[in-house]
Formats: structure tokens, sequence, C-alpha cells
């Protein structure tokens, strides 16, 4: 007898702190990591072993608001005891948003068409006790506009083979980066960016580069030189991943994919 097992699909907002975490992806050398604490948690209230795949494998440390990841289960269960049956699993800083049933056709890294991360800078002399593990702390003040004017000269497609990590293995260099934007609120200091995917490092390189020109170490144009040598050697030390957000996912609108945003 031949039984029709009926998959479902389903999609997920994760929202997570990474400070304690080895990234997004699970590690072979079983250092604790997010995708790993996830699928367990989902595979205890599904009753069946789950795989998860995501749309943007933020590295060691980094943080977001906007994460999303889909499987598959054959299980039943409605949509709140999906979220409070996951997070029931979960340690306090990793927690289920929403979940929604969605097509079959839907993946949460190819369907995406951008990604938008937000760099928190803490502009300040002093340090925080309430913000460590959550900002990047530059005590030096840093000129905004010199950073904004800078920022304008990545838009749009380019080989960003000067702002990757030197273990990268993506197959092209090239990104298309959407829109950049920094902007300042009292002591804060918010860099989005916004492609259609990035490299490995590479919105921590870019912010790295900002820093140095918001510092007025660099002029702006500089980061145009950077960008057209193609190497990372010219460009400014990596930006800690302690300010760094995964911030939005966006997907075509036939998916209906919720945003959760603060």
């Amino acid at each position: 007898m031949i039984y029709n097992i009926n998959f479902v699909k389903f999609a997920l907002g994760i929202e997570y702190n990474g400070s304690n975490y080895h990234g997004w992806q699970s590690q072979r050398s079983g250092i604790l990591s997010i995708q790993q604490l996830v699928e367990e948690a989902v595979s205890n209230v599904a009753n069946q072993s789950i795989k998860l795949i995501c749309a943007g494998r933020t590295d060691a440390k980094v943080h977001s608001v906007g994460q999303v990841a889909h499987f598959t289960t054959t299980a039943i269960r409605n949509n709140i005891s999906w979220i409070l049956g996951i997070n029931s699993y979960l340690p306090h800083d990793i927690s289920i948003q929403w979940i929604k049933n969605v097509d079959y056709k839907f993946d949460a890294r190819h369907s995406a068409i951008a990604r938008c991360y937000r760099y928190v800078i803490y502009n300040s002399s002093f340090r925080s006790s309430l913000l460590y593990n959550y900002v990047s702390h530059i005590y030096s003040f840093l000129n905004v506009e010199l950073m904004y004017k800078a920022s304008q000269l990545l838009v749009g497609e380019h080989d960003f083979s000067s702002f990757k990590s030197s273990t990268c293995r993506s197959f092209t260099p090239y990104r298309k980066i959407v829109y950049i934007n920094v902007f300042q609120f009292k002591r804060f200091i918010f860099i989005d960016i916004k492609a259609n995917s990035f490299l490995q490092y590479m919105v921590r390189n870019i912010v790295g580069c900002l820093i140095n020109i918001g510092q007025m170490k660099k002029k702006p144009d500089w980061i145009k030189y950077v960008l057209k040598k193609r190497n990372r050697h010219y460009c400014s030390p990596t930006a800690i991943s302690n300010g760094l957000y995964l911030f939005s996912i966006d997907y075509p609108k036939c998916f209906k994919i919720p945003s959760f945003l603060f």
C-alpha cells in the first residue's frame, strides 16, 4: 500500500541577540549556533527532525530583527501552537515572532529579492553600561555628512572584492546596493544598507571605511578608490560585529511574507 504523505511548508520570522553564538549556521565543531537551537526547538514541537533554510547566514555575534527561514513538515499545528511551543524550547535571546504556511515554491534564501542590514554606532566620549554587545562604541567624533556622501559612491552594481573577507566563497564578487542611508539620532548613528545580497563581511568592511571617513582620516572620494582596487588590502579594518543587525528581507508580494520591524 502506498501512502500519500502531505508535506506542508512554513516560513517563520526569527529575532535573536547573537552575542552568545557563533553565527546562524550550525557548526561541525559543535560550537553553539542559532540554527542548531531553532531546529531542535521546531523538531520538538513537530515530533520529527526539522531542517531550516534561512534568508541570510549572519556571522558570530551579529543580531537579527528580520531573519526569515522555512521548513517542511507533516505535523499539523495551528500558528499559535507553533510559536508558543517553539519559543518554550528556545533560550531568552532567540524568539519566533511569526509563522505562516507558504506556497511550496517559496524558498527563504532563493526567493529573497533584497536584504537590509542596519549598523548601529554609539558615538560618545564615554561608554554605556546598558548598550554593551548591542552597538559599536566609537569614542571620537564622527562627521555624518561625510559618511553619507561617501556611502552614495557605493550605490549600484559593482565588484565589491575590496569589501569581502579573505574566506568568502561566493561565486562572484558583484553585488547591487539598492541604497545606503547614514543618519544620526542624538548619540546614535545608523547605517542602513540594502542590496540584492551581500558578500561575507561586506557590510562591516563598508562600515569600517565609513568610520575612517567620519573620523576625517580619509576623504569621501577615497572609498571609490578602494572600490576600484578590488583588493581587500586597501580597505579599512572590519567593523566589530556587535552593532550589526539583519534588519529585513524583501520577497515578491505574492508570498505575503510579513515584516516585523520595531
